[in-house]
């Protein structure tokens, strides 16, 4: 395959960067740095006129990071570094004789807002809130390409387990110090997937024809962030006693805290398990492990 690739310098994009070309495919980062191999703009529409020559599968993973105060600049950084790029690559796409035959969409599981104890799958509806509404539009951005015979998968990210970015990255500190505990009533449910399977995903995906429209991924065992804390103390081997109340974090974070820690989302991997995807980490202590023996990770548990 020659692929396209936004978001090649993410924790995801390394990641799978590396699969493609162990595995005898051609990658072309598409940066907006613009030393790069081939950059691009996305907030201003700019595109090189050669970006998608050759090329016959696109992956758009790219998107400004969405821990931080959601100030209203930050939440337009979040809402167009997706969606406009999603149209910008979609319009380029659909002007060509031939289009690229494949295009995959990062999205996230925000897309379900938050849920209680429902378990979801892909045939799920969206919910409501900033995220959730910014999934369903960028997921929408790349509708057009569906009537053009295009496959089109759209990718709902879980939390990505990594002890180099991510979610995991910043709770290890406090964890290793034995200031870990739950994040409001510990009762929300996190769905998560070990940067493995995230990758060994996206590959299968691209290998199986069958597989369009959305995907879920995330383990097949979703636990409640009082079992994540519980499972990450005991990899440690550290205490993690103490409480930090909703109040606490919606006074540090605002309506982030909400929507990305206190939100609850219950959500199964049905299309990736139908299409036969084994994972390598289905359990949650072994994608701990295996994130935290990772070169890099520090101290190994």
């Amino acid at each position: 395959m020659n692929v396209l690739l936004t978001g090649a310098s993410g924790l995801i994009g390394r990641a799978f960067t590396v699969e493609l070309r162990a595995r005898g495919h051609s990658v072309r980062p598409l940066t907006r740095d613009r030393k790069g191999e081939s950059s691009w703009d996305p907030l201003r529409g700019i595109l090189p006129t050669d970006a998608l020559s050759d090329i016959d599968t696109v992956v758009h993973l790219a998107g400004e990071r969405i821990v931080g105060l959601w100030t209203a600049a930050k939440k337009r950084a979040i809402r167009d570094s997706r969606v406009l790029g999603t149209r910008l690559l979609c319009s380029r796409m659909a002007a060509l004789p031939r289009p690229p035959q494949v295009f995959v969409i990062a999205s996230a599981i925000g897309y379900y807002g938050d849920r209680a104890e429902t378990a979801l799958a892909e045939t799920d509806e969206s919910g409501s809130g900033f995220l959730a509404e910014t999934c369903l539009e960028n997921e929408g951005a790349s509708a057009p390409l569906d009537a053009l015979g295009v496959r089109v998968v759209r990718l709902r990210f879980g939390l990505v387990l990594a002890a180099d970015g991510g979610v995991l990255a910043a709770m290890l500190r406090p964890f290793r110090l034995g200031l870990g505990g739950n994040l409001g009533d510990g009762r929300q449910f996190m769905s998560w997937v070990a940067l493995d399977d995230a990758v060994g995903a996206m590959l299968h995906v691209l290998e199986t024809p069958s597989l369009e429209g959305a995907v879920n991924v995330v383990a097949p065992a979703p636990v409640t962030n009082a079992e994540f804390t519980r499972m990450l103390a005991h990899v440690l081997h550290r205490p993690a006693r103490l409480h930090v109340p909703a109040f606490v974090l919606r006074a540090m974070l605002g309506r982030m805290a909400d929507e990305c820690i206190l939100s609850s989302a219950r959500v199964l991997p049905r299309q990736l398990e139908a299409s036969g995807y084994r994972f390598h980490h289905p359990q949650l202590e072994s994608a701990l492990r295996q994130a935290l023996a990772r070169p890099g990770s520090g101290k190994s548990a």
